[in-house]
C-alpha cells in the first residue's frame, strides 16, 4: 500500500520545493519581474527525442546555475503526443511522459520551464493537405527546408491552429512561460540565406486588400512606394493583432505564464540575440548594444539576451570561442538584462564543450551576487538614438561607429530606439546630448519630440544624412539645407582649424575623408566649421596639391531654444567603424565638449581603451527592497575586452592599477569588488570619488555603496 503512495508523496514534496524557493517574491508579482533570469535553452533536434534524459538535463541545469529552462515543445513539430491532426508529430519521441518528466524535475529542483513554439514552418504532410497555409513568391515558389515548407503568417494555420497548439499544450503542462521563435513575416530561408520576396498567399491578398481598402500587395520591398508604405503599416498591425490574441489567451489560462519573444508589444519578456557577424569588421558590443537599446527603449519590460552559441546557420555544431561567450554574458548582467545561453540540444555528449566553463564560471557568479544585478538607474547624460533594434546596413555602420568612440572614450550613454522618441520624451528631457546617426526618416511625432527637448536644454548631435527626408525640421534645427546629400568624399579633406572647439588635432591641418561627404548650405547656421578642401591633383607626387577650399563646411552649428545643436553631414560613424583612425573619433570628442563640456567629469580613468566601462546607479534587487525606490549605490561594471584582435578573441590581457576619477553625488560608505574580500581605499572630494583598482581579469564589479 505504501508503495503506491510514494510517487504522490514525491511529487508533493517536489511541489513544495518548487514553491519555497520562490515564497520570498510576493506570489502576486510575476515570476519574470524579479529580472534574475539565469537562461539555458536547448534547441533539441528531433532524433534527440529518443534519447533525452530528464534527470541529467536537471543535473546539468543545477551545476550551471541556471533557473530557467528553454526548450522546445511544438509548433514545427510536438516533443509530446498531440491530439490535433495539424500538429506533426516527434516521429523519435519514444516516452509519452517526457514533458511531463522533465517539467516535473525541473520544478522540484526550483527551475522555471519555458517552452518553445515555431510556427514559422509546417511539415510537407500538412502544407500537401493544407497548401493553402503556406508561403507564395511572387514567383509562385514555396520555401522547404528539407521536408518542412514556410507558413503564411494570415492564413488559417497561423491564424487559428497556433492557438490550438498552444491552448493544449497549456492544457496539458504547467509551464511558466512560452517563447516564439521566428514570429512575423518571412521573406527569406535564413538558414540558406537566400530572399524570396514579399509573401503572395491569397489569405494575405485578402488580409491586405480588406484593410488598404482594395490595394494590391505590392511585389518588391520598394521603401519609395506609397503602397509598400501602406504594407508596412499593414505588418505591423497583423502582426500587434496576433500577438495581442495570443496574449490574452495566455494570461486568460495562467497570468503567471510569462510570454517571450522578440517584439515589444504585448510580450513579458523581450528577447534578443547576440550573434557571431558573418562580415568584418566583428562587433565585440554585440551584448552591450542589445541591452541597453531595450533596457530604455522599452523599460516596462524585462530583457533576455541570447548568447547563440553557433558559427552560424551552416555550421550549428561548432560554437563562438570562449572569451567572446564571456564577454557577452557579462555585459548581458552589466546592462540590465539576465543571463541567457542558446545551444544545439543538451549538454550531454556534446559536439563543442569549450564553452561549459565560461557559462558555470558567469552564472555562479550572477547567482552568488544576484542582488546587485537586474534593478538599475542610468547615470548617463548621453543618448544615442537607434535605428531600430537590430540595425542593419549603412545605418548600422554609422550608429556603431559613434558608438565605439563614446565606448573606447569611456563615455557613459544610453541607447533608444528611433520609434521610441514620442513615447519617451519626457525621458529624453534627462539627457544633455543626443547622438543621431544617419536617421534619415523620424516620424513627425518623433521630430516633434526633437524640437521640444532641443527648445528645453537638450542638444542634438546629428551625422550624415540625418533628417535629409524632413527639409523643414532640418533648416529649424540645424540652420541647414541639402545640396547634395549623396556625394563621394573620396580624395577631400577636411580643415580643423586650430580653434575651438577642435583641440585634439597638434601637428595636423588636413583630415583625409571617405565615403559620403555630403554637400549642404549651412547660411542658417550660427557658425560653420571643417571647410571641405577639393580632391585636387591625384597621381605620382611631382603632380599632386591643388586641394583649394570647395566653400563647402562639414559642420555646422545652431542655437535653438535652450540647447546648441551640431550638424555634421558626413559618413563619420561608419569611418570609424571600418578604418577605426582616432583623428575621426577625436571630431566626434570635440564637438561633444562643444555641447556638454563635462561629459568627461563622470568618468575618468587610465583604462585601456578597450576595458568596457559601464555605470548603474542600483538599487539590491531582493524581495525585501522590492518596494523601495531608492539609491543604494552605484556599481562599476568593467569588461575587459584587451583580448579582442578584430577578428579573434584571446584572453584577455591582466591589467594592473586601474585609476579612477568619477563624479558622484554622495560619499560612498565603502566601495569593494564582487568576489573579493575587503574594500578598497578611496577619496572624496568636491563630488569627485577617487579609487584605484589592484587588478583586473575578465570583469570586474565595483560597488560604491551609500
Amino acid at each position: 500500500m505504501l508503495k503506491r503512495f510514494i510517487p504522490l508523496i514525491l511529487l508533493l514534496l517536489g511541489s513544495m520545493a518548487y514553491g519555497q524557493s520562490h515564497t520570498d517574491w510576493p506570489r502576486s508579482m510575476p515570476w519574470w519581474k524579479a529580472n534574475n533570469l539565469r537562461v539555458i535553452q536547448f534547441n533539441m533536434p528531433a532524433y534527440e527525442a529518443a534519447t533525452m534524459q530528464p534527470d541529467s538535463i536537471v543535473e546539468d541545469l543545477q551545476r550551471s546555475s541556471a533557473n530557467t529552462l528553454l526548450i522546445n515543445i511544438g509548433g514545427i513539430m510536438a516533443f509530446y503526443p498531440t491530439k490535433l491532426d495539424f500538429h506533426y508529430q516527434n516521429p523519435y519521441l519514444r516516452s509519452p511522459t517526457l514533458m511531463d518528466d522533465l517539467i516535473r524535475k525541473c520544478h522540484q529542483q526550483g527551475i522555471r520551464v519555458m517552452v518553445r513554439f515555431d510556427f514559422s514552418r509546417v511539415h510537407e504532410s500538412i502544407f500537401k493537405a493544407h497548401p493553402d497555409w503556406c508561403y507564395l513568391s511572387p514567383k509562385g515558389e514555396r520555401v522547404y527546408n528539407t521536408d518542412m515548407v514556410m507558413v503564411s503568417i494570415n492564413a488559417p494555420y497561423v491564424q487559428t491552429k497556433a492557438f490550438e497548439i498552444i491552448a493544449e499544450v497549456m492544457d496539458r503542462f504547467p509551464i511558466d512561460g512560452i517563447f516564439l521563435n521566428m514570429p512575423g513575416y518571412q521573406v527569406n530561408n535564413p538558414y540558406e540565406g537566400v530572399y524570396h520576396g514579399i509573401d503572395q498567399n491569397e489569405h494575405d491578398q485578402k488580409r491586405f486588400a480588406a484593410y488598404s481598402k482594395g490595394l494590391r500587395l505590392p511585389e518588391k520591398e520598394n521603401k519609395g512606394d506609397s503602397v509598400y508604405k501602406v504594407y508596412e503599416a499593414f505588418k505591423k498591425f497583423t502582426v500587434d493583432d496576433w500577438t495581442k490574441r495570443l496574449h490574452e489567451l495566455i494570461k486568460s489560462k495562467n497570468p503567471q505564464v510569462a510570454l517571450c519573444t522578440y517584439m515589444d508589444e504585448y510580450v513579458d519578456i523581450i528577447r534578443h540575440e547576440s550573434q557571431s557577424s558573418t562580415t568584418l569588421p566583428y562587433w565585440p558590443y554585440t551584448a552591450s548594444d542589445n541591452v541597453n537599446n531595450a533596457v530604455h527603449s522599452y523599460p516596462d519590460h524585462i530583457i533576455s539576451n541570447a548568447s547563440i552559441q553557433q558559427i552560424s546557420f551552416q555550421s550549428r555544431y561548432n560554437a563562438v570561442e570562449p572569451e567572446e561567450v564571456r564577454i557577452r554574458l557579462y555585459e548581458n548582467i552589466a546592462n540590465g538584462s539576465g543571463l541567457d545561453i542558446s545551444m544545439m540540444g543538451d549538454m550531454r555528449g556534446y559536439e563543442d564543450e569549450r564553452n561549459f566553463k565560461v557559462i558555470r564560471q558567469v552564472y555562479a557568479h550572477h547567482k552568488a551576487y544576484e542582488k546587485y544585478f537586474g534593478r538599475y538607474r542610468s547615470v548617463a547624460r548621453i543618448a544615442l538614438i537607434a535605428p531600430g533594434s537590430w540595425p542593419s546596413g549603412l545605418p548600422m555602420q554609422e550608429y556603431r561607429g559613434l558608438q565605439l568612440m563614446l565606448k573606447e572614450a569611456h563615455l557613459p550613454f544610453d541607447i533608444i530606439e528611433d520609434s521610441q522618441l514620442a513615447r519617451r520624451v519626457q525621458d529624453l528631457k534627462k539627457y544633455r546630448v543626443l547622438l543621431l546617426p544617419d536617421l534619415t526618416y523620424l516620424s513627425a511625432a518623433s521630430v516633434e519630440a526633437l524640437k521640444q527637448i532641443s527648445q528645453q536644454g537638450t542638444s542634438l548631435l546629428a551625422t550624415n544624412r540625418t533628417l535629409s527626408d524632413h527639409p523643414v525640421a532640418l533648416a529649424e534645427l540645424f540652420g541647414a539645407k541639402v545640396v547634395q546629400g549623396e556625394h563621394d568624399g573620396s580624395g577631400f579633406y577636411l580643415t580643423p582649424e586650430r580653434q575651438a572647439p577642435f583641440k585634439r588635432f597638434p601637428g595636423q591641418k588636413m583630415l583625409f575623408w571617405k565615403f559620403n561627404l555630403g554637400l549642404y548650405d549651412f547660411s542658417a547656421a550660427d557658425t560653420t566649421y571643417l571647410p571641405i578642401l577639393a580632391k585636387g591633383r591625384p597621381g605620382p607626387p611631382e603632380i599632386i596639391g591643388g586641394h583649394d577650399p570647395t566653400g563647402y563646411y562639414a559642420m555646422g552649428l545652431k542655437t535653438y531654444g535652450k540647447s546648441t545643436n551640431a550638424l555634421l553631414p558626413i559618413h563619420l560613424g561608419r569611418l570609424y567603424y571600418q578604418h577605426g583612425y582616432q583623428q575621426h573619433k577625436n571630431l566626434l570628442l570635440d564637438v561633444l565638449d562643444r555641447l556638454y563640456p563635462s561629459a568627461g567629469r563622470l568618468v575618468q580613468t587610465n583604462a585601456p581603451d578597450r576595458v568596457e566601462v559601464i555605470v548603474q546607479e542600483f538599487t539590491e534587487n531582493t524581495p525585501q527592497k522590492i518596494q523601495q525606490s531608492a539609491s543604494d549605490g552605484w556599481i562599476v561594471h568593467l569588461v575587459n575586452l584587451t583580448g579582442f584582435s578584430g577578428n579573434t578573441y584571446f584572453a584577455p590581457i591582466p591589467l594592473q592599477q586601474l585609476r579612477f576619477q568619477m563624479a558622484c553625488p554622495f560619499k560612498p560608505s565603502r566601495i569593494h569588488v564582487l568576489g573579493q574580500k575587503g574594500t578598497l581605499p578611496f577619496s572624496y572630494q568636491k563630488g569627485t570619488v577617487a579609487f584605484t583598482l589592484p587588478s583586473l581579469a575578465s570583469f570586474a564589479g565595483i560597488v560604491l555603496a551609500r
